[in-house]
């Protein structure tokens, strides 16, 4: 897009405590160019398209270790590569914004996505030996997981480069939330479309669309990493050089416990989504309900988090949103871990799973934000990067402990499973998550 496109013009006065402190830049005129809304439309559906490739299979666990003849472990190694994947080139996502700029990033993104995605198709064709189709399978599931970091890390230094003061927060939550948006699709379709393995090459097919499609935007479309003029004061001083960025975040006290806090929870939701089809289908609870749940947690979070981000552009009380959704949403969790152990409870399920995803998501906008003050002027990657970082290596400890932990149903109660126990067969061994 060209530079002289229309604009809107806002006058921005920047934050500043101190009334002493009043200069002729704080009623200087500062332009927002529509172009912002483009870029962020691409992050969006990269985003989105990302999670529907993440999560996949999880909602279709049983039919996908059917149709590659692989166990379910090997069906949790497609989500928990992007977990793996998430931490060295999480630290390669942080320099790259901070250093080289948001376009290359997105367009590196984009593509990475896009042949992941497509690798993913080429592994369902019947000319592919089946020894080798799972390998295709995991190796577009790797180069997707490597994309994730990019666009994941991506909202925060779009909104503090393109977006002026009063709107950072809600175009922060709209291409932030976009990953759980395609979580929640992901969800919905995956069970409603794979009725049958031989349903999974279709899926996949129509999952890689919005992988073609973003890349085909961000290419072409995505032009330039900044404005022609900064919208803010904030959007026009230097960030902190890399390494020494990172050297001020671990000396960060306040930092550090948000990023241990939000990365628990972030682990925990990881977790859930990768092993919910195999957590309820042991107590009667089919696919169609699970990937239900998965939607439930997303699209209640995504509630959640869109009326968070308004009333943090209205009243900046970050510190009192993190601590009131922490404490619901943990106790929300604690009720859908209860209830999940028991057949016939659809609604109190997916009453407290719906429960948990909003308040559990209104932390991951005021999250963003206060790591982003608490650390300026520390680059808005960096602060917000370990963050994700953070949450990728609790989900990866999560995972592997839970499948540690969990123990064959027993005889009596695998009358009621919904999942198959044959595991010559290659279909999902039915383990109990839930304890006793």
């Amino acid at each position: 897009m060209a530079d002289d496109e229309s604009v809107t013009t806002e006058e921005v006065t920047p934050s500043n405590n101190s009334s002493n402190n009043v200069s002729t830049e704080q009623c200087q005129e500062y332009k927002v160019y529509k172009r912002r809304w483009y870029i962020l439309l691409v992050v969006g559906i990269l985003n989105t398209s990302n999670a529907m490739i993440w999560i996949t299979f999880s909602p279709i666990a049983d039919v996908t270790t059917h149709f590659y003849d692989i166990s379910s472990s090997a069906v949790n190694w497609l989500s928990l590569v992007y977990l793996i994947a998430s931490v060295p080139f999480g630290f390669l996502a942080t320099w790259l914004l901070d250093t080289i700029g948001l376009r290359v990033s997105i367009v590196l993104c984009s593509w990475l996505n896009c042949i992941g995605s497509l690798l993913r198709v080429v592994s369902c064709l019947e000319v592919i030996p089946k020894t080798y189709q799972y390998i295709l399978l995991i190796t577009g599931q790797s180069l997707a997981a490597c994309a994730q970091p990019f666009v994941v890390f991506c909202p925060t230094k779009l909104a503090a480069l393109w977006f002026s003061g009063n709107q950072r927060a809600t175009a922060n939550m709209l291409s932030a939330m976009s990953n759980p948006l395609g979580i929640m699709i992901a969800n919905l379709v995956s069970p409603a479309i794979v009725t049958s393995g031989d349903k999974i090459p279709f899926l996949l097919q129509i999952y890689s669309i919005p992988a073609v499609l973003s890349m085909l935007m961000a290419t072409f479309g995505v032009c330039s990493s900044v404005p022609p003029t900064p919208p803010t004061v904030s959007a026009e001083e230097k960030s902190e050089p890399f390494f020494i960025g990172l050297k001020q975040i671990f000396q960060n006290k306040s930092y550090l416990i948000l990023c241990l806090s939000f990365g628990t929870g972030l682990g925990l939701f990881t977790t859930l989504s990768t092993l919910i089809q195999q957590i309820l289908c042991p107590h009667g609870y089919d696919n169609t309900f699970s990937g239900l749940c998965g939607a439930l947690l997303i699209g209640g979070g995504v509630t959640g988090a869109a009326l968070t981000g308004l009333i943090l552009d209205r009243t900046k009380c970050f510190e009192e949103v993190i601590k009131i959704c922490s404490a619901l949403s943990s106790l929300a969790g604690v009720a859908f871990s209860l209830l999940s152990r028991y057949e016939n409870q659809r609604i109190l399920i997916a009453f407290s799973i719906t429960l948990m995803g909003m308040f559990g998501f209104s932390l991951y906008p005021a999250c963003m934000e206060t790591a982003v003050e608490c650390t300026y002027p520390v680059a808005e990657a960096t602060s917000s990067g370990l963050l994700f970082i953070s949450g990728q290596m609790q989900g990866i400890i999560f995972i592997i402990l839970m499948q540690a932990l969990a123990y064959p149903l027993p005889a009596s109660e695998s009358i009621h499973a919904m999942c198959n126990t044959n595991s010559t067969t290659g279909q999902v061994d039915t383990l109990d998550y839930t304890g006793k």
